[in-house]
């Protein structure tokens, strides 16, 4: 049964790094229609990590929104974030539930691979990330996923995640493939205006009238 945080599908929002500017720009993604934050900071600054990490939970919390730490559990622990991403170099999954607890969002990357999603479903994660389904300027040699992809890890029963390279025009197909949430970086947080393009992802997750 998935996670009664991820009830809502949409726009799963990624920060880009080190910026000035980071509270202000995820809250204009939250306001403009995130369903999901993920802190994602590769540098070794313990304190600044720390404090824009416990910020992050603060305001997400303004939305309602969970928020994801990217690979660092002991970070999510410290701040009570929602929950942690993994990719296949971190922390096993049955080591990071212990830390976080039963409750936490633990998520992780599949990359291009269904026996990787059929092992760490079993393993009890709580979705499923694949990409990258377009050339993706955060990780230009990752492995490449397709919208078939989608379609047959829907029988795991979990909320499946798609990334790498997309934008609000060759999302929508995406979406219609399967993905319960589009996993944005440098389309949200490149963009000039945060907000407006938080939007364009959300409204691609709208009901459409008949």
């Amino acid at each position: 049964m998935p996670h009664p945080l991820l009830a809502r599908s949409g726009l799963y929002a990624i920060t880009d790094g080190p910026r000035d500017d980071l509270l202000a720009a995820c809250e204009a993604a939250l306001d403009g229609g995130a369903t999901l934050l993920q802190y994602r900071d590769k540098t070794g600054d313990v304190e600044r990590r720390l404090a824009e990490a416990r910020a992050l939970v603060a305001l997400c919390a303004r939305f309602g929104v969970p928020l994801i730490v990217n690979d660092d559990v002991e970070l999510a622990a410290t701040v009570g974030a929602a929950g942690v991403h993994l990719g296949e170099d971190d922390l096993d999954i049955a080591s990071a539930r212990a830390r976080l607890g039963a409750n936490a969002i633990v998520g992780v990357s599949c990359y291009d691979s269904l026996e990787r999603a059929r092992g760490l479903a079993a393993a009890g994660v709580d979705y499923l990330a694949f990409g990258a389904f377009h050339a993706s300027p955060t990780k230009p040699n990752a492995r490449t996923a397709t919208l078939a992809l989608l379609h047959d890890a829907k029988v795991f029963g979990l909320p499946l995640v798609a990334i790498g390279g997309i934008t609000a025009e060759n999302g929508r197909a995406i979406v219609e493939a399967g993905a319960d949430y589009l996993a944005v970086i440098s389309a949200v947080f490149g963009a000039k205006d945060v907000r407006a393009a938080a939007r364009s992802f959300a409204a691609l997750f709208a009901p459409t009238r008949s």
